[in-house]
This record gives structure tokens, sequence and C-alpha cells, in this order.
């Protein structure tokens, strides 16, 4: 059996036993694929690690850049207590409107707001409503912009929050400091912002399974 077989059928027990998808996001995942979105979909056991690392949180506010079809925002969405609030950024329609008919179908749609646009620009445009300090941020969109996404959700966030960065390993080329792969410097750029900053104390934890050799950062602020 080949090594990434073994990661693909340890990955699909863990999540049968642990993160089981049941129809809501079933259906995410079956309407994502029909409409063509590219299958980068967090896995099940990954979506509920989402969903624990927001409840260990307390999480009330949650910020998403990156929405593709929904499937990790539901997994989040339903950390939330009733009044809670999650905003999730996709840079495009298709991919948003997909995911805006999967949020509701899970019953989240009072909870989630999809916004589309570059996250770049729909950014300053949240900051400048003044919302409450968002409790978690995930970033999952354009790797190159990954640093950018980071100094934004310092300032979208305050003491305590936590901010996970998915898709750093990018299949161990994040170690190879002589690429000029966009995905590779916005993601090592990220890191060592994340290495250097002040307000933030973080680690990153590589991972296997069926989305293959990869992993994640995490970083809480400080005061």
């Amino acid at each position: 059996m080949s090594e990434s077989h073994v990661w693909d059928e340890v990955d699909a027990y863990f999540t049968a036993h642990l993160a089981p998808d049941d129809e809501a996001l079933a259906a995410a995942l079956r309407d994502s694929d029909a409409a063509g979105l590219p299958h980068i979909n967090v896995a099940g056991n990954q979506g509920k690690l989402l969903q624990l690392l927001a409840q260990i949180q307390g999480a009330r506010h949650i910020l998403e850049i990156g929405t593709l079809g929904g499937y990790s925002t539901i997994w989040l969405g339903r950390a939330l207590p009733a009044d809670g609030r999650l905003v999730s950024l996709e840079y495009d329609p298709q991919h948003a409107e997909v995911a805006v008919r999967n949020i509701a179908r899970a019953g989240l749609d009072r909870l989630v707001e999809v916004r589309v646009g570059p996250a770049l620009e729909s950014l300053p445009k949240l900051a400048d409503e003044n919302p409450p300090p968002f409790d978690l941020v995930f970033i999952d969109a354009d790797k190159a912009n990954n640093p950018h996404y980071v100094e934004w959700a310092i300032r979208l966030t305050s003491t305590g929050s936590l901010i996970v960065l998915d898709n750093v390993v990018r299949g161990g080329r994040v170690v190879d400091a002589d690429s000029t792969a966009p995905d590779v410097t916005g993601t090592r750029t990220a890191i060592e912002l994340i290495a250097a900053h002040p307000r933030l104390s973080g680690t990153a934890i590589q991972t296997v399974g069926m989305k293959g050799y990869d992993g994640f950062a995490l970083a809480r602020v400080l005061a």
C-alpha cells in the first residue's frame, strides 16, 4: 500500500468516526462539485478542527477569508451561538452563489454573510464599519496575499483572538528559499510576519491526508 493511500485511509477512518458529513455538508460538497468548483475545500476532519477551535475560543464573531463553496463556512457557523456572526469573503461570484445556497440549506443564513469581491477591497470596507473584534479568523484564500490577510486579521481582532492560516506547507515547497512562486513567497512572508510580530504568538503544523502533504499555522493575538 502506497504512503499516500495510507494517508487517505487514515483520514477516512478519523472522519467517519469523529467528523462524519451530515446531509447539509454532503450536499455542499455535491453542489460545489456539480458547479465545477475546484476541489480545494478543507477535509471533513479539518472542518471539525475549525469548529472545535471556534468553540474553544467561545467565538461569537468569525471572519473567513476565502469561502469557496461554503463547506468550511458551515463547520465554523455551527460553532456560533444564536446571536453570533460570521462574515465570509469570496472573490469569485460563482463560488459565492454556490456558497450562499449551501449555507442557507444548512440553516445558517441568519448567522453568515458572504461578501463578494477581492478580499483586499472588502477588508477595508469591513474595518470602516467598526465591527466587534473577531474572535477567530480563518484565512484560506490566494496565498500570495497571505501577509496582507494576516495584517488585516491583526487589525480586526483583539487580545486572545485566534488566526488560522491554511495551506502553509505547499507540498514542502515552503522551505525553498529560492522559489519565486507567489504562493510560496506569500506563505513564507506570512510565516515570518507571525514570527516577528510583537502582537502574535504562533506555530505551524504539518499534515498529511486526503488533501496531500500540507499544514496550517495558528497565531494567538497578544495584548
